[in-house]
């Protein structure tokens, strides 16, 4: 993601990692040595009112450097892939004015996948198109939906599970609004980086199952501070449902089944623990496939230390 030509660009630095690797600690410690801005690229920090089970900043943090995107949007909306790359790029041109260092801060790879490799030019969001499409999910079922992309772009549904509501309504929407499957459009189009280069600091840990630790114990926090009352408000409201992206989100998801009586508490803690060592899981197959990116171990004792030996290396090859 770095290369000599483009050495003496602004820095733009992205502190990645798999949950519970320690990601906001390093960029506030980044923050404390350089006048920095963090940058969410987090899909869950994007809502209001869910503070608990994302792992929110407290207040203290938030108050200590400037963050964005970060409550953003209410847990009845939805914020797409290309909604963040759009708001990233004017928030590192704004910071960068300000002479200040970006730091993008997160562990949702599909969003820096979208930065680093560019973004398939697909048709926006169309509310009509999707209410009804929730409509008739509601009636013949997430599988019914699947069923019926299998048989209008077969190429897509092949590589969706039957249960992803999210992703096989918005492949239902493009067909809807182009007349086209999604995948013959992906095949034809070209994808364009940002006008920035991000030189990537990866938190890994050297031991899986200490990570494994560092997750349920952090599961088990939330649910120390109140994190199934964070739920059942939002259950609360008529607005809200099971199928929404927020709803989804790791955690919620359990919390959700729980308040309904799917499960029992110790059930509902299990299931959400397990869900989050495979998000986690899946981070790390996503940031094994990056080749060119800074590795520190997040357990070691001097975690801190490395990190600030990073950037101080990366900003002194840019200067």
């Amino acid at each position: 993601m770095n290369n000599t030509k483009q050495n003496k660009e602004p820095p733009v630095i992205a502190i990645m990692g798999p949950t519970a690797s320690g990601k906001t600690a390093a960029a506030l410690e980044i923050a404390r040595h350089y006048p920095a801005e963090i940058i969410s690229v987090d899909s869950a920090l994007v809502y209001r009112d869910m503070n608990i089970g994302t792992a929110k900043p407290t207040a203290e943090e938030l108050a200590a450097v400037p963050h964005h995107l970060i409550d953003i949007i209410d847990p009845a909306e939805s914020y797409s892939v290309a909604q963040f790359r759009k708001d990233t790029q004017r928030l590192v041109t704004d910071i960068q004015s300000r002479g200040k260092l970006p730091l993008l801060v997160g562990g949702t790879m599909m969003y820096f996948k979208a930065l680093m490799d560019g973004l398939d030019d697909l048709p926006g969001a169309d509310p009509a198109i999707r209410a009804e499409l929730d409509a008739e999910a509601a009636r013949i079922g997430v599988p019914g939906l699947h069923a019926r992309l299998a048989t209008l772009d077969p190429e897509t549904a092949a590589r969706l599970k039957p249960q992803d509501s999210q992703r096989i309504q918005r492949a239902l929407e493009i067909i809807a609004l182009t007349g086209q499957p999604m995948s013959a459009l992906l095949a034809k189009q070209e994808k364009t980086a940002v006008p920035f280069t991000m030189h990537a600091i990866s938190l890994e840990p050297s031991d899986r199952s200490v990570l494994h630790q560092r997750i349920a114990l952090r599961f088990d926090i939330m649910l120390r501070h109140g994190f199934i009352d964070e739920v059942k408000a939002l259950k609360q409201r008529p607005d809200l449902h099971a199928n929404l992206p927020s709803i989804r989100c790791v955690g919620y998801r359990q919390a959700w089944d729980y308040l309904d009586g799917i499960t029992n508490l110790a059930e509902m803690r299990e299931l959400g623990i397990i869900a989050t060592r495979q998000l986690a899981k899946r981070q790390m197959t996503w940031l094994r496939s990056m080749p060119d990116r800074i590795i520190i171990d997040c357990l070691a004792g001097d975690v801190q230390a490395q990190i600030m030996a990073s950037v101080k290396s990366v900003m002194e090859v840019i200067n």
